[in-house]
């Protein structure tokens, strides 16, 4: 079952930004993951959510997507986030493959 990591950044320096991006790329791409989404228009239709940059990559599953984020790849890519970016992100496990109503 995939599963989705979605992240709401703001970009603090955008040379250090793109130092990040590439980095993080590389290493989604070796463990498997895609992106969905990655800075494109949003716009808010209800509540007082108002993100500035939202990234959504799919991966397999949690098991992927936390080798991922523990990988020797992705720690280059944090060496420079906190000067590139500020974020939420999470983690969430994708929707069964099943027949039957959802939750």
């Amino acid at each position: 079952m995939a599963a989705y990591l979605i992240s709401d950044l703001t970009v603090r320096n955008p040379e250090a930004f793109q130092t990040y991006r590439t980095r993080a790329a590389a290493a989604i791409e070796k463990y498997g993951g895609r992106y969905l989404a990655r800075g494109g228009e949003i716009q808010a239709l209800e509540g007082a959510w108002n993100p500035q940059n939202i990234v959504v990559v799919e991966f397999l599953g949690l098991e992927q997507a936390r080798a991922w984020y523990t990988s020797p790849e992705y720690a280059s890519a944090l060496e420079v986030r906190d000067i590139a970016l500020e974020r939420d992100m999470i983690l969430v496990d994708g929707y069964p493959e099943t027949t039957g109503t959802p939750v």
